[in-house]
């Protein structure tokens, strides 16, 4: 990679604070999910889509208000149509549209990650609304949920009472949730996110295992899971990644930044890496993602988490640069 693709740390930190600044004076830009959801608050994965999938939409909010979007809009209306459709054993299912009517029609396909990121969300509710006795009855209960998906022997969470391994990026996501770390923590394994760089981490091959299934360090390399995996950590800005996190990005965008934008063309856009590369001040990648993947915009190739990418590179004015001549 050409050094003149990287940006420095000060250009996100200048973004961050200009985001921050215009949060503070009320000028937040408003997160517009028109074409996403419908007068009962349901939030689909694609635009117009007949398909919701409670993580993905956890996954977009939680974004969007990471990185400065208000998200008032929606952010209530999807509390209170998700909150209806918890499962008395404080599980999600994912839900399809039949004529006007949400319904139930697969499981999730993993509860450790989607019960943290809905206690996440629901932390992030008006105090009026966390105190309502359904509320509070559901966090209480999707916290003793997450609390028995954890494995002692190695201080990581399993992916339901059915699927018991362990995956590495659902792992990372409910560390995101401070409250979770306390399950995972005893004498032997005092610390959460030491257990996951433990457990997942190849020193050999230098790379991290998708799950802790053992066919999974032998499996064919695939964008999914394999480098997004590789790439996940700074989704979340864990603090174990070996050599730290600026060179590790540096040889994943080196590696894979082709690959990845290619995906839009057979799969999805990625938008969730355009937030790593924002993170990191890599523009160029920024403006060559946004440069490539537009055209698909609110096509099957394009879901709720890579609109809200594309929002938050609207509101900063991202978009508005030179088209750059090596997408490659």
């Amino acid at each position: 990679m050409n050094s003149t693709r990287h940006f420095s740390l000060a250009s996100t930190l200048a973004l961050s604070l200009s985001t921050l600044a215009c949060a503070g004076a009320g000028q937040a830009a408003t997160l517009d999910l028109t074409g996403y959801t419908d007068g009962s608050g349901a939030i689909t994965i694609q635009h117009k889509g007949g398909t919701v999938d409670p993580y993905f939409t956890l996954q977009a909010l939680l974004l969007a208000q990471e990185l400065g979007l208000d998200t008032s809009a929606v952010a209530l209306p999807w509390a209170k149509w998700l909150l209806a459709r918890q499962k008395p054993d404080a599980t999600f299912d994912r839900f399809c549209r039949t004529d006007a009517v949400w319904l139930a029609c697969k499981t999730a396909d993993a509860d450790d990650s989607l019960l943290a990121l809905w206690l996440k969300f629901v932390e992030t509710l008006p105090a009026e609304t966390r105190r309502e006795p359904a509320m509070v009855k559901s966090h209480a209960a999707a916290s003793a949920a997450l609390a028995r998906l954890v494995s002692p022997p190695t201080g990581v969470y399993l992916v339901s009472p059915v699927y018991m391994h362990g995956l590495f990026m659902d792992n990372l996501e409910v560390w995101t949730y401070q409250p979770a770390h306390a399950a995972t923590q005893n004498k032997a394994r005092p610390s959460f996110g030491a257990s996951i760089q433990h457990v997942f981490w190849d020193p050999a091959q230098k790379r991290y295992h998708v799950s802790t299934q053992p066919e999974q360090k032998t499996t064919e390399h695939k964008f999914y899971p394999d480098a997004v995996a590789q790439i996940f950590p700074h989704t979340v800005n864990f603090p174990h990644i070996p050599g730290g996190a600026k060179a590790h990005y540096k040889r994943w965008i080196k590696d894979h930044r082709a690959e990845w934008l290619k995906q839009v063309e057979g799969d999805f856009a990625w938008g969730l890496i355009a937030s790593v590369s924002l993170r990191q001040g890599d523009l160029a990648s920024v403006r060559c993602w946004h440069q490539k993947t537009l055209p698909a915009r609110h096509s099957s190739h394009w879901t709720v988490t890579d609109e809200v990418v594309h929002q938050v590179l609207k509101a900063k004015g991202i978009t508005d640069q030179p088209v750059e001549k090596n997408c490659s």
